[in-house]
């Protein structure tokens, strides 16, 4: 009888890992997906802000994150640089990513490495 304990309470902790294991899986699944809606949102938007493609850059940030299951919390248009900040649901929890997009920094505001 001792050893039939033992063998389930070893079962059942084999088992609780293995569903925290999947969890965390999960959460990190979510969590690059909505790294992925956050940076091809910023990008769409710069790139409608530059004019290389049509649409109001915001907008353009929306659909692309919708694309992805999240929705833009912050749009963010500085020139031509747009920074957006997207969430997602999680369970009870609610994700939030961040990316910035836009051209390179000019020459001056570059550290020079002689």
């Amino acid at each position: 009888m001792a050893g039939s304990v033992a063998a389930i309470g070893v079962i059942a902790a084999a088992a609780v890992l293995a569903a925290g294991l999947g969890l965390g899986g999960t959460a990190s699944v979510a969590g690059q997906r909505l790294a992925s809606a956050a940076d091809g949102a910023a990008l769409a938007a710069a790139d409608a802000a530059s004019g290389a493609v049509p649409g109001v850059p915001c907008d353009r940030a929306a659909e692309i994150a919708a694309s992805f299951g999240a929705i833009i919390e912050v749009c963010d248009l500085d020139e031509l640089v747009c920074t957006v900040t997207v969430s997602v649901q999680f369970g009870p929890l609610t994700a939030r990513a961040s990316a910035r997009a836009g051209p390179p920094p000019g020459p001056d505001s570059q550290p020079s490495h002689r």
